[in-house]
């Protein structure tokens, strides 16, 4: 999600982003801040009407990301990399690099973020029970935010994954059947069902209260529902390929070309002939490269006759190389961060093979036909062949 967001700041080595759509939801609660106050309060002037509904509605997002920092804290405490913290529409998301290898650290991570909400809804409430009459303005602010604080705790301790609660559930599955798929599939389930709950809520609310908040309720159910269901394809996805490396998968045929062919001559003895849309250069035994269609394209077609090989190609000083005995995982990992669809499988600077997107998926078609799904971590696993 960071990719469509504006960045922030970093945080502890995390990068801090607003999505796109955080600008649309920020006008509507700013919006509807405003009004309130204005009903509320309407002493008030305009101007502060909109002041202090502005600065309430940045106070609820800055809660927000103190909720998402509890989260994210917790998991670098337990040796868990966070990638990003990116607020959006429904809230915000943490990304951890990785899931949590016992249900008690599932279970602390979980419970880090509605502990913060309440924490912060005891520290808005004492600011409205001091500021009194004599700072109304900052007790009306103080006042919401506590109450909304209080709410996003309760709301995230619903149990239904990928909600908080449905976390904490999840660890108490994982820790009495000792299985994290298992206890995804169960809790993402439930999850699944109060997503549905949910946007039926919405529809009533929408007919017979107020369309917004029932609009609002049917989009929180719809997000929740579609998150289960992606929660439970990567868990799924997890599972097939834990276990295996890089070595398992890798192609060995892997076509390679010389540096010093002209990309006219790649193109019409290798891409039209063979359809390959990436080739390692060799020189000999070594590693010097890699072209794709990618690099061909980004040179004008009236010049693939003068420029070569090795000038339009990545080095292997800037191609990200894997070992053969690194985790399958991590791999796929350094396809989505690097946004490639190819990597090189190397070995003191010699070239063992070549792991593509399109491999990555025929395993794991594979798994999925022969039921190895459910398969844990450690399970016997065999290599795939091609």
């Amino acid at each position: 999600m960071i990719g469509q967001s504006v960045k922030l700041t970093t945080i502890r080595g995390i990068d801090v982003g607003v999505h796109y759509s955080w600008f649309i939801v920020f006008v509507l609660i700013t919006y509807s801040l405003t009004a309130r106050f204005a009903s509320e309060h309407p002493h008030w002037t305009l101007a502060e009407h909109y002041m202090v509904g502005i600065a309430t509605s940045l106070l609820f997002f800055s809660s927000i990301l103190v909720h998402e920092l509890a989260h994210s804290f917790v998991a670098l405490a337990k040796g868990i990399p966070v990638r990003s913290i990116t607020l959006f529409v429904f809230g915000g998301v943490a990304q951890i690099g990785r899931e949590p290898d016992r249900p008690m650290t599932e279970f602390q991570i979980a419970i880090a973020g509605p502990i913060a909400s309440a924490l912060l809804a005891v520290g808005f409430g004492a600011v409205e029970y001091l500021a009194g009459d004599q700072f109304e303005r900052l007790s009306a602010l103080a006042g919401w935010l506590s109450s909304i604080n209080l709410l996003l705790a309760a709301f995230n301790l619903v149990p239904g994954f990928p909600l908080d609660g449905g976390r904490i559930f999840r660890a108490a599955l994982w820790h009495m059947t000792g299985s994290l798929t298992k206890a995804t599939r169960i809790a993402a389930g439930t999850g699944q069902g109060i997503g549905y709950a949910l946007i039926f809520l919405g529809i009533w609310t929408g007919f017979s209260v107020n369309w917004f908040s029932g609009l609002w309720l049917a989009f929180i159910g719809w997000f929740l529902m579609n998150a289960a269901q992606e929660s439970v394809v990567q868990v799924s996805i997890r599972s097939a390929l834990s276990g295996l490396t890089a070595e398992d998968v890798m192609s060995r045929d892997c076509p390679s070309v010389s540096g010093r062919m002209s990309l006219a001559e790649l193109v019409q003895d290798h891409v039209l002939r063979t359809g390959q849309r990436c080739f390692t250069v060799m020189d000999g035994d070594r590693l010097e490269g890699l072209v794709t269609l990618h690099h061909i394209k980004a040179v004008p077609q009236e010049r693939w006759a003068q420029v070569s090989v090795e000038e339009a190609m990545t080095p292997v000083s800037q191609v990200r190389v894997v070992a053969p005995d690194q985790p399958l995982l991590e791999v796929l990992r350094l396809l989505d961060s690097q946004d490639v669809n190819q990597v090189p499988v190397a070995k003191n600077g010699s070239l063992l093979g070549m792991i593509t997107r399109e491999r990555l998926l025929r395993v794991l078609s594979a798994h999925v036909e022969l039921g190895e799904r459910g398969m844990e971590r450690g399970s016997p696993r065999p290599a795939l062949e091609a």
